[in-house]
């Protein structure tokens, strides 16, 4: 691809002004190609949801999958983005998405070849989330909840978010949030999709893409040097363990290293042990109920709490949400219809939002139990073996 015969189209991602401009300037033009910034995933899931496909939408989910700790926070940023999206997109009358769309279905008019240039979303999410500290996913969290507040005025100018100055703004006020996620969502996205244009072979293209992009993606065409490895954007690095975690692994060691220590001491640990199971067990039980779970999701809590408590790579709440999931017979369909509802009436009656709840409720519970049990069970057992 000739980087001259190239033209970039910035939209704002739920505004008619930027769906007209598309389809447009590819009708006028009549490009070889046309880059949308979709990956795979998203590009079906627009598929999908433009002809209704109701098979894709009602199949199972996997739901120990699902579950775990990792997944599960994707799966509850990629809901509340979506939302917030959507939120916006119904002020102004337009499907968030649309644009793409539309790009998609003046390619097929004209004979252009769609081409996929955006990063996978998971990928994206997993770097982002693995880059941002606790404070800022605390800072993000409160940003989610004011989008709930926000006035309808705050919407009416959802074009000029496509104008320079106002966008980097927008930028700049995100990047003070999360330096590091601004980079995962913007920066790296950017030259992964500036990658992907200049592997194509066509000679016309036309690229949509988020506003916000437009300019990265010139500079990083203009300098395709300094562009990394695609293997570099790619790849998964883990974490590094943060202290609050090596404090939370390191309790389980403790318990059963103090219990192991009393019983060589010939020390009675039955009531210790009784005592253990009833808080954290029953503390979890009262977590899945206060949740609204069915009686067996919170018997399932129960049951498993005290083994869970000790092992740091298991929870409550994953059991008894596979159980409440069953229960209630979740399907991909309420995993797409969470992130349209308008109200929390609304997320109540959303089967996969109320096993959610039931998890967190049971994790909780079984938490709360785990440090109560600290001053009641394990620092006693510990006075004994002192003094004993």
């Amino acid at each position: 691809m000739n980087p001259e015969s190239l033209e970039i189209i910035g939209t704002a991602h739920v505004s008619k002004k930027s769906v007209e401009q598309v389809r447009q300037a590819i009708l006028e033009k009549k490009p070889d190609v046309v880059a949308v910034e979709l990956c795979a995933n998203r590009y079906n899931n627009l598929m999908n949801e433009k002809y209704g496909n109701k098979e894709e939408e009602k199949k199972s989910i996997p739901l120990r999958e699902m579950m775990k700790g990792d997944k599960l926070t994707l799966l509850l940023v990629s809901g509340f983005l979506s939302y917030i999206q959507r939120k916006i997109g119904d002020e102004v009358g337009v499907k968030p998405g649309s644009e793409m769309l539309v790009a998609i279905e003046a390619a097929e008019e004209v004979g252009a070849r769609v081409a996929l240039i955006d990063r996978d979303i998971t990928i994206t999410l997993r770097r982002a989330l693995n880059q941002m500290s606790f404070f800022e996913k605390l800072k993000f969290v409160y940003g989610i909840i004011a989008s709930f507040f926000s006035k309808d005025d705050e919407l009416e100018n959802i074009d000029s978010i496509t104008e320079g100055d106002t966008l980097n703004e927008v930028m700049e006020y995100f990047q003070e949030i999360s330096p590091g996620a601004y980079d995962v969502l913007v920066t790296e996205r950017d030259a992964y999709m500036a990658k992907m244009l200049l592997g194509i072979q066509e000679e016309e293209v036309i690229a949509v893409v988020g506003a916000g992009h437009k300019q990265g993606i010139t500079k990083h065409l203009k300098n395709p040097d300094e562009i990394p490895p695609l293997y570099s954007l790619l790849s998964l690095k883990k974490s590094k363990i943060p202290l609050g975690k090596l404090i939370v692994y390191s309790i389980p060691v403790i318990f059963i290293g103090i219990f192991i220590i009393a019983l060589i001491n010939g020390i009675n640990i039955q009531g210790n042990l009784i005592q253990f199971i009833v808080l954290t067990g029953g503390l979890s039980f009262l977590g899945s109920i206060i949740t609204g779970s069915k009686i067996y999701s919170a018997l399932t809590a129960f049951a498993v709490a005290p083994v869970t408590s000790i092992h740091p790579l298991l929870a409550a709440g994953w059991f008894a949400g596979i159980v409440e999931a069953k229960l209630r017979k979740v399907n991909s369909e309420d995993f797409n219809d969470i992130s349209k509802c308008n109200s929390f009436r609304d997320l109540m009656k959303n089967n996969l939002f109320r096993v959610l709840l039931v998890v967190v409720g049971a994790n909780i519970g079984c938490t709360i139990g785990t440090l109560i049990s600290i001053p009641n069970v394990i620092f006693p057992l510990f006075s004994k073996i002192i003094g004993g």
